[in-house]
């Protein structure tokens, strides 16, 4: 067995420990040695219907009940599991039915395991030939022993974010999985006495890795619950935390600001946030008012503000690549725009960026410039990884494409700087927008116009426009959203407001700023701004 597999099998052969299921309603409380025994049904399942090492598991599943059995019944196989992109009420199913098939090719899945509530998917998948099977059906034979797997054996094969018409998907092995979530175990303080509170998509890195391997590995409780969950009602993810003690918890920035607004309306006395020691903040842009404001209203129910964590990482380093340390507060790094943005240095200045901790041991970071010289301490250039934790590529409908250079450094697409030894990151280096020898950031914009009243926090894009078009040099456009976006009147007054806070804050004024019904900037499945899909949206509403 890999050390990852070893480490899972012990842990349920010792911990007291487990996983909470069915909140809001009914809970189901199954211990990590109960659940390891179910997963051992699906692996004998799984190699019933012919599952071989190596070799890929597709699976179509939203319930963390159903999820978590299945993953480590995969990985007991020997197998390598990959979570396809979820259809929504919204969905055009004959588009998702092609890129799903798209993916299913890509990845030369042998099975694809169809859970609730994706169960009408089963007969698109028979009408294809696609061999599928429901997660009851692979846990109702006999157990199976766990199936030799090497360390660099494939464990998950990780769709990136965005559209999956291109599909792609980042190769992470045992060895990964293994480094990666060591690190974060020790760095965390992981262990029995822990509990996690969880809401995040499993079809997502953080969701997957960190919040569901992470707690089968260390013998953290955990407590999960669907996105779905959360986001028909936010509040939920207070109460559990207060209601199961729990002693970490992560989303990223969107979600804290949603749990922000519902805690101000919450009496004194009614929740107890006291035993939480890690507010993990990752997997987008990090507002530092979005924390500052969350620590006051989170402070009325015993919250700690040395829990606050800013979080680092991608797929492509399995999950973490840093964290600020535990139980101490929000760092941040006050630097000069101008310095940042002409001179790529960070200097002593007003701009507030939040400190993201130093690398994890099993990751090395160095910052370099265009031509691949390393730079040094404060200037800014590309992030590139090399480690154990990271990816050795990627696999594509055109077969594996390698992700390092011949010195194993991976370009992570990107820019930043490093401070007293912590990473602090600026931006996507495709998103950059350069105007009269300034690289600003969209992010910058956002914020920004994301203060302007009527316009929804979180739900802000800036976007490059390139010269052409009418346009003589590169230049920007805000898409910003707004429940008032139908009242023409008040549409006008709020493009004209964000147009005035974006020209005094960045002191750059955008092309067109767009005022758009709630709901209408693309994301991805974990929430992120598709600022390229955004830029489309700039057509549509002229």
């Amino acid at each position: 067995m890999s050390r990852f597999v070893e480490g899972v099998v012990a842990n349920a052969e010792r911990a007291r420990t487990g996983m909470v299921t069915g909140e809001p309603g009914q809970a189901v409380r199954r211990t990590w040695s109960e659940l390891h025994s179910q997963a051992r049904r699906v692996a004998g399942g799984l190699i019933a219907n012919g599952l071989r090492p190596g070799q890929a598991v597709a699976v179509l599943a939203g319930m963390p009940v159903e999820i978590a059995p299945v993953a480590q019944g995969v990985w007991l196989a020997g197998g390598s599991m990959t979570m396809v992109h979820q259809p929504t009420p919204r969905t055009d199913l004959s588009v998702w039915r092609d890129d799903t098939l798209r993916v299913l090719r890509m990845i030369d899945a042998q099975l694809v395991v169809v859970g609730a509530p994706f169960e009408q998917m089963a007969p698109i998948l028979d009408g294809y030939g696609i061999p599928n099977v429901s997660p009851g059906e692979l846990a109702a034979g006999d157990e199976a022993a766990p199936v030799e797997a090497g360390e660099d054996s494939p464990a998950l094969l990780q769709l990136t974010s965005g559209s999956t018409a291109e599909p792609k998907a980042v190769r992470i092995t045992h060895r990964n999985l293994f480094a990666n979530l060591t690190d974060s175990s020790h760095h965390l303080r992981c262990g029995e006495d822990g509990v996690m509170v969880s809401w995040l998509p499993m079809f997502h890195d953080m969701g997957m890795i960190g919040c569901l391997a992470l707690p089968m590995l260390s013998g953290l409780e955990l407590v999960s619950v669907t996105p779905a969950d959360f986001l028909s009602r936010p509040l939920l993810w207070a109460e559990l935390m207060s209601r199961y003690g729990g002693t970490i918890t992560t989303a990223p920035n969107f979600a804290w600001a949603v749990l922000t607004r519902q805690l101000a309306r919450v009496e004194p006395g009614t929740l107890d946030l006291s035993a939480l020691r890690v507010a993990c903040n990752g997997a987008e842009p990090i507002d530092p008012a979005t924390m500052r404001a969350f620590v006051t209203a989170a402070s009325r129910f015993g919250f700690d503000p040395g829990a606050v964590n800013c979080c680092y990482g991608a797929a492509e380093s399995t999950l973490v690549i840093s964290l600020s340390e535990v139980s101490d507060p929000m760092t941040l790094d006050r630097v000069d725009p101008v310095a940042l943005e002409r001179d790529r240095l960070a200097k002593p200045g007003p701009r507030e960026i939040p400190m993201l901790g130093r690398p994890f041991p099993s990751v090395e970071v160095r910052v370099v410039d265009d031509e691949g010289a390393s730079l040094g301490e404060r200037q800014v250039g590309r992030l590139q990884l090399r480690g154990e934790s990271v990816t050795d590529g990627y696999i594509t409908p055109g077969g594996f494409e390698p992700a390092r250079d011949a010195d194993g450094w991976l370009d992570i697409g990107d820019e930043g700087y490093v401070a007293d030894g912590q990473i602090v990151v600026c931006g996507r280096r495709k998103d950059v927008i350069i105007m009269g020898g300034r690289n600003i950031y969209p992010t910058d914009i956002e914020r920004a116009a994301a203060t302007v009243p009527g316009v929804r926090e979180g739900n802000v894009a800036a976007v490059r426009l390139l010269a052409g078009d009418g346009l003589a040099r590169e230049s920007f456009a805000v898409l910003a959203e707004s429940r008032d976006a139908g009242d023409q009147q008040a549409a006008e007054r709020i493009a004209k407001e964000v147009r005035a806070r974006v020209v005094a804050e960045i002191d750059a004024r955008p092309a067109e700023v767009c005022v758009l019904p709630p709901g209408s900037l693309p994301k991805t499945p974990s929430g992120k701004l598709r600022r390229a899909a955004a830029r489309a949206l700039l057509a549509k509403y002229k």
